[in-house]
């Protein structure tokens, strides 16, 4: 039997181990930071020096404290190039996201989480209407976007050995930029919003099932207060400023992402002079101003989308059409999914537009503004360069859309408004639910003539306001359909600019922040007045009711009040639309639903309720138990914030397990409603904040929701942040700029270019 030795086992001293320890911590944390240098840093681009170009003459990109670029170039093509070139190196990987959305080619990269998006767009046809308007450009304009197209490809082609974090992490590499990209992703901010063919839907169910007179009521196109003309969109003459000139704000209202859907950007060349927002993925400023001019932009909310039922077969494609068959064409959709099997889809076109819905039998089809045009020209750079108002109204005349509200101001003292866009011109109907495809009674007679859409020049007030409410006059000579919002922000903005006889420019943030509600106010007077009428013997209601009493109608985090007007009025809206249409209460989602609600509760038809106080009281009950569902027993410890929360998760980044938390923003408690003229909820609210001083044009200040950069290691992935939650703008001037890097782009062949 073999002697068995015994191990021995080296005594180890327990400064020798943290010694040990100490060692494998750096160890890992220097593996750490190398990974996050090598994915995470490297990728930040070049902001200083000089890089080789394709330009006719240097350009010269300065970038301020924030990260905005500043571009001087000595053509406007040059200028176009380098807008490009910079927002590539800031946001490449937003770009090939908003393209691959706008284009249906998700799942090729995320997997079958993208199919039904991918699915939805290639119904709509936004890449072969995208390709189609890309060859009819008028030749300034595709010049114009081909530039900043160049521009991008030149990013892309210096960064292959260093992409953004996003496309090592989902394996793929990008392509390069085209013309008609840029059009698919103008086309797919045009689909967001304008998308009404839920609601149809939503609106056709409640009428099938419920009291069609009632469900009408609970859809409206016009509340009775509209202020006219009618996101938010003012502005005021020289008269009512302290600089003497005018002053132009806007902040329009989207769904909020990360990064910002904005680029804040300055361009400067011979004849073109311009600063302010632009849209990812496309040239030039959309909301900004000039040296002569300042203009800011509002969703016009008028429907532009209608559903056809239709007679059709689907083997052979054929369909009625005024009592003769015609022939539906036929194409072929192929997806590709990551990790999964390739999609083989077939649509069919009708005349009204491609099949887009088929259920139970039925077919339907949906035409599309966006897909009726003869052109979809590109007038950016016309408003960048209009020094008047004439030029102004000349570039919106050839805005296709979708449909805005252009609000005006310039340095001669004048204001102006306009409404711009394709608007169709319905034969029969308001296109509000589907339609029968078959008769032909249905269908469109072209577009309201540009000379009829709502326009204001000079009004005698001094003042014009827009926040999408319908700025349509009731004896407007078209018929009017459509998404618009109530009437309370914009009231409440021309109560705001009522009370103070000159305004700086500054001043116009604390405007675009006010959280008053001057619904949730009301409604909280009748939950009151309910429960002092037929509810004390309720006494869980007492110490909600004690808040409601008092409170001021201010919509603002921290406070218990704002929460209980919210679940109130959610209960009341269900209780209405189920009185309307039993078994529907959930669908109902209208815009216009508050003033709906405001009406009948001033009216109290009896063929609606017969105790109207017994229906609020229930609202009251059932949102106090919601409340205490979700935040404790005790009503005086209730917070709207907690409720009304702002969280912004990175796509990507944010999915990854122990770190991604670091790369979200929020969540963050806000103010405001859907009420407010601070539109704040979950789900979207101010995407970009702009105020022009027309007396200086190195006045101007703007901020975005996070920053620049998309980037998440660099310094402006989320720095204009505090000035967002602060209402603080940022300076964006015209002349005097306050550089911190500089960037030469010198002319050159600096190799393979596309």
């Amino acid at each position: 039997m073999a002697e068995t030795i015994p191990i021995q086992f080296r005594k180890v001293s327990p400064h020798r181990f943290l010694t040990y320890l100490n060692w494998l911590i750096a160890a890992a944390l220097a593996v750490c930071i190398g990974v996050a240098y090598w994915f995470l840093y490297r990728p930040v681009p070049q902001v200083s020096g000089s890089v080789i170009a394709p330009v006719a003459s240097p350009v010269v990109i300065e970038r301020d404290d924030y990260g905005i670029p500043h571009i001087t170039a000595g053509s406007v093509e040059d200028a176009l190039f380098a807008q490009g070139f910079v927002m590539a190196q800031d946001r490449l990987w937003q770009m090939d996201m908003m393209r691959r959305t706008a284009t249906g080619a998700l799942a090729e990269v995320v997997g079958p989480a993208g199919l039904e998006s991918d699915l939805e767009v290639r119904r709509l046809r936004i890449p072969q209407l995208a390709a189609q308007y890309a060859r009819r450009l008028p030749p300034a304009d595709k010049a114009a976007i081909a530039a900043f197209a160049r521009g991008v490809n030149h990013a892309i082609q210096l960064s292959r050995s260093r992409w953004p974090v996003e496309f090592t992490l989902l394996d793929y590499d990008p392509r390069p930029w085209s013309v008609a990209d840029t059009l698919a992703v103008c086309l797919q901010m045009f689909r967001s919003l304008t998308s009404t063919w839920k609601a149809e839907l939503a609106k056709e169910s409640m009428l099938e099932s419920g009291d069609p007179s009632k469900v009408e009521e609970l859809f409206p196109v016009r509340a009775g207060g509209e202020l006219q003309p009618g996101s938010n969109a003012w502005a005021i003459s020289g008269r009512r400023s302290r600089t003497g000139k005018p002053i132009l704000a806007n902040d329009p209202h989207l769904e909020f992402t990360l990064p910002s859907v904005w680029h804040l950007v300055h361009l400067k060349a011979p004849g073109l002079n311009v600063a302010g927002a632009a849209l990812v993925g496309a040239p030039g400023v959309l909301i900004g101003r000039n040296e002569r001019i300042a203009w800011g932009v509002t969703n016009v909310g008028f429907d532009v989308q209608d559903l056809y039922k239709e007679q059709l077969d689907p083997r052979t494609g054929r369909y009625l059409f005024q009592n003769h068959e015609e022939q539906a064409r036929a194409e072929r959709e192929v997806i590709l999914i990551k990790g999964a099997r390739t999609v083989d889809a077939a649509v069919w076109v009708t005349r009204h537009g491609p099949l887009f819905l088929s259920e139970n039998g039925r077919y339907l089809s949906l035409r599309w503004v966006a897909a009726d045009l003869e052109d979809f020209g590109y007038p950016i750079l016309d408003f960048n360069r209009a020094s008047n108002w004439e030029e102004f109204r000349a570039a919106c005349k050839r805005f296709s859309g979708p449909a805005q509200n252009f609000v005006y101001a310039d340095v001669d003292g004048n204001i102006g408004y306009q409404v711009a866009g394709r608007l169709p011109v319905r034969r029969k109907g308001a296109g509000d639910i589907p339609a029968d495809g078959a008769g032909g009674a249905a269908e469109w007679e072209g577009f309201i003539p540009f000379e009829r859409l709502p326009s204001v020049f000079n009004p005698p007030s001094g003042e014009i306001v827009t926040a999408n409410q319908n700025p349509f006059p009731e004896d407007y000579p078209y018929p009017v359909s459509g998404n618009f919002a109530p009437p309370y922000r914009a009231a409440q903005i021309h109560s705001r600019l009522a009370a103070r006889e000159k305004w700086l420019p500054e001043e116009m943030f604390a405007v675009q922040c006010d959280v008053y509600s001057a619904f949730s106010h009301f409604l909280a007077s009748q939950l009151v007045a309910a429960y002092e009428k037929r509810g004390k013997t309720n006494a869980g209601l007492q110490p909600v009711v004690e808040l409601l009493k008092h409170w001021n109608g201010q919509m603002e985090k921290g406070k218990p009040e704002p929460l209980v007007a919210i679940l109130a009025f959610q209960h009341l809206r269900k209780a209405v639309a189920e009185k309307a249409a039993p078994g529907t209460g959930q669908r109902y989602e209208a815009q216009m639903a508050p003033a709906v609600l405001e009406r009948l509760l001033k009216q109290r038809p009896k063929s609606w309720f017969e105790d109207w106080d017994q229906v609020l009281l229930r609202a009251l009950v059932d949102a106090v138990d919601e409340g205490k569902r979700m935040q404790g027993r005790d009503p005086k410890l209730w917070d709207y914030g907690v409720y009304n929360q702002l969280f912004l998760p990175h796509p990507v980044l944010g999915r990854v397990k122990w770190f991604g938390q670091y790369f979200n923003m929020g969540p963050y408690p806000m103010s405001g409603s859907a009420t407010t003229v601070m539109q704040m909820t979950r789900r979207l609210g101010p995407s970009l904040r702009f105020v022009a001083d027309l007396s200086d044009p190195d006045r101007s200040l703007a901020h975005i929701v996070t920053g620049e950069s998309g980037h998440p290691l660099s310094g402006h992935y989320k720095d204009q942040w505090p000035a967002y939650y602060a209402a603080r703008g940022l300076p964006l001037p015209l002349r005097r700029v306050a550089s911190k890097h500089i960037l030469r782009l010198e002319p050159g062949n600096s190799g393979r270019g596309w």
